[in-house]
């Protein structure tokens, strides 16, 4: 109906991001933009010691904000590529922590 706000529905974003994002505090800038942004979900360490695993949800404009913030990462880090995932939220985070 025109005039009304449409429901927004929350989205899940998967995504694995590449190059030097271990050991540079990449995580835990993460965790500050997702909690700016109000998504919840995790970021943890891949073993390949080279990329760093996000799964977030929230409102999809949240999720395209954080895919951002994810190619920049902190000064120090250098992302080579993201590559991410869209799938229906499944709603089991209520907030957004490091997974070890």
């Amino acid at each position: 109906m025109a005039g009304q706000n449409p429901v927004i529905r929350p989205d899940r974003l998967e995504g694995v991001v590449h190059g030097r994002v271990q050991g540079v505090g990449y995580r835990a800038f993460v965790v500050k933009e997702a909690r700016r942004l109000g998504v919840t979900g995790h970021a943890r360490n891949l073993s390949d010691r080279r990329m760093v695993e996000v799964v977030a949800e929230g409102a999809r404009i949240d999720l395209e904000l954080l895919i951002a913030a994810l190619h920049k990462g902190p000064w120090i880090a250098r992302v080579e590529r993201v590559t991410t995932m869209w799938l229906p939220s499944t709603g089991q985070f209520s907030d957004f922590d490091i997974l070890t």
